[in-house]
Formats: structure tokens, C-alpha cells, sequence
């Protein structure tokens, strides 16, 4: 029989807290609750989880101080955030603080399952050994998909495995178009009609990696009503 997902769910509101632990465990998921963020991150270097469901406004330690600590220790450990706060800033600022994903509330409890799910089942790229190999070079930047570390426009950094996994399948299909939805169902494992942002905050987000002039792209081209494509 195979190992229950553990999940570190950390939420300081008791009724919502509750209520996703109830849907979560019906899922067959086994769930441990965190109230704060010193909580959060204790419980986190003690005990082994696949995954930390994030609130961003926490007592005692903020959820981007939380997720940047954990993003700190290990760069593959997946992390969703929740949160009320909805603006393309606050999104971004979950994203750059280590998170894969980001969910604003009010949200849907099947898109949360659905997200869940999509991120756990792509749990063994968070587990794969990495390997000093298929390096991709474009002007004087690169990236090893193996190990996550790449060089951008402000030196050296590592990608978190999304990120890679988002360069990867474009690059893979450079000068051709990539969908929105091959890269959700691809990458994250969603429905492709489910309706995210997720994909433009990470595109967003590698612009500011690798591009001279985020708002104006060279290299990662948005193509009106099609998707995505790179241009090495």
C-alpha cells in the first residue's frame, strides 16, 4: 500500500483551517496543522512532508518569511500558497519569495484539490538526483536543467523546479509556440481549461531572470491568443 502525501497545512484561521483538513484527509492525504509561522517551520525541519499549503498572512512569522526559509533549505520542496491578498504585486512577491503556486481566497475547493493533486503527482521531479549535464546555453546565460542552477542577466542563481520545468518544455520547442495549456497540463498537471494565472506570474518571473528589458522580451515572446515561444 502506498505511503499516505503528507501535508503541512498552515492557516491561523480555525474554521478554514479545519474545513481543508476535513477535504484534504477525505483525499487520502495525512495532515498536520500549523496556526503560525514559527510553528509552521518548526514542524517542517522536524518531520518529513511532500508538501506545505501556505497562508500568507500569518501570526508571529509572515508566509514569505516562512516560504523563503523553507526555499532557503531545500530548493525542490514544493510550496502553495493561500492568501486574501489578490494583486499582481503580492502574487509576484509569493512567487519571488519561493512558492510554486498561489491561490487567492475566496477560492474553489476543487481548483485547490486539482492544484494539489497536479503538484504532488510531479512529486518525484522534486526527488530526481540531479546531474551535472544537459546544459543550454543562449548569449552569455545558461541553465542546467539537472541541478536548477542557471546564469541570467544578474549572475548565477538556482531556478526552482518549476521554473526549470517551464524553461525546459519551451526551449525543447524553441521558435515553435507553446500553448498556456500544454504548459498547465504539462507542467503542473491541471485541466487545461482551468482558469490560473499561475503560468503568466512564472513567465513574469523568468522575464526578470533572463531578459534585458522584462517588458519588452527577446527571448521568452508572448504570441497573442496562443501561448508562449522561445527565441534562443
Amino acid at each position: 500500500m502506498a505511503r499516505k502525501k503528507k501535508i503541512l497545512l498552515v492557516e491561523d484561521e480555525v474554521h478554514l483551517a479545519k474545513g481543508l483538513q476535513f477535504n484534504l484527509e477525505k483525499e487520502g492525504y495525512e495532515i498536520t496543522l500549523a496556526e503560525d509561522g514559527e510553528k509552521a517551520l518548526d514542524l517542517w525541519e522536524k518531520k518529513e512532508f511532500d508538501l506545505v499549503i501556505l497562508d500568507l498572512m500569518l501570526p508571529k512569522m509572515g508566509g514569505l518569511d516562512v516560504a523563503r526559509r523553507i526555499r532557503e533549505a531545500n530548493i525542490r520542496f514544493p510550496i502553495l500558497m493561500l492568501t486574501a491578498k489578490s494583486t499582481e504585486i503580492d502574487r509576484q512577491q509569493g512567487l519571488e519569495a519561493g512558492a510554486d503556486d498561489y491561490l487567492t481566497k475566496p477560492f474553489h475547493l476543487p481548483e485547490l484539490l486539482l492544484r494539489v493533486k497536479g503538484i504532488l503527482r510531479r512529486s518525484e521531479w522534486y526527488r530526481e538526483p540531479v546531474h551535472d549535464q544537459d546544459m543550454f546555453h543562449f548569449e552569455d546565460m545558461w541553465i542546467n536543467f539537472g541541478t536548477g542552477k542557471a546564469k541570467g542577466r544578474d549572475g548565477e542563481f538556482y531556478l526552482t523546479t518549476k521554473e526549470v520545468m517551464v524553461m525546459k518544455l519551451l526551449i525543447s520547442h524553441k521558435n515553435e509556440v507553446v500553448s498556456r495549456e500544454d504548459l498547465l497540463e504539462r507542467v503542473w498537471g491541471y485541466d487545461p481549461q482551468t482558469e490560473t494565472r499561475t503560468v503568466d506570474n512564472f513567465i513574469a518571473k523568468l522575464r526578470k531572470y533572463f531578459e534585458q528589458k522584462p517588458q519588452k522580451p527577446k527571448h521568452i515572446i508572448t504570441i497573442r491568443e496562443k501561448g508562449y515561444q522561445f527565441l534562443p
